[in-house]
């Protein structure tokens, strides 16, 4: 049986303390680069749950899901990105990126399996809204390249973080029922307040 360790529950509950509020989040001034985009999913509970879930989701699912969920999401998001850095696409995401937060967070709590294309799809979905959000703030940034690496960096610890979570629990039923609740509940909140 595993067993969810101290360091990986207090590592989880220090992320949580310091996400802010659900937002895209600008650095403004020039000069933002690798470390200001590795950053930024840091810096908001929607993209950081919504990361974490898709790690936890693959775990619970097992097989090809661990890595195709998380490779699909960083790639759709990749292009996200470009999108909103070139203006192209939709014009406010958080609305999404909130429902995504509540869809995942719905998915780990459920245990609910899907198929391989299908998993893949809606968490590339998911990951389109999520990219455009960093790349419309890239333009702000004095480099917008390694803004981008970082923000997808950050993307790829994270959804390990939410893997690592995910494989120490996938025998206790509850904390992933528990956790996937606590993220749906947050992007209702999240959703509520936009």
């Amino acid at each position: 049986m595993h067993k969810l360790s101290m360091p990986s529950a207090a590592l989880a509950a220090c992320l949580l303390i310091a996400s802010g509020s659900a937002a895209a989040h600008t650095f403004g001034a020039a000069g933002a680069g690798l470390a200001q985009g590795f950053a930024h999913p840091f810096l908001g509970a929607d993209h950081l749950l919504a990361m974490l879930a898709v790690g936890i989701w693959s775990a619970l699912q097992g097989g090809r899901s661990l890595w195709q969920l998380p490779l699909a999401f960083v790639a759709a998001m990749s292009l996200g990105g470009w999108l909103g850095l070139e203006g192209l696409g939709w014009g406010q995401v958080e609305p999404l990126i909130a429902l995504s937060v509540v869809v995942l967070g719905l998915l780990v709590a459920s245990r609910t399996a899907f198929s391989g294309a299908a998993g893949v799809a809606l968490v590339a979905l998911f990951a389109l809204f999520h990219g455009y959000a960093h790349g419309a703030e890239i333009p702000e940034a004095a480099a917008p390249l390694p803004y981008a690496a970082g923000f997808l960096l950050a993307t790829a610890v994270l959804h390990g973080l939410g893997l690592a979570l995910g494989l120490s629990s996938r025998r206790w039923h509850l904390l992933p029922r528990l956790g996937g609740a606590a993220i749906a509940a947050t992007g209702v909140y999240l959703l509520t307040g936009l």
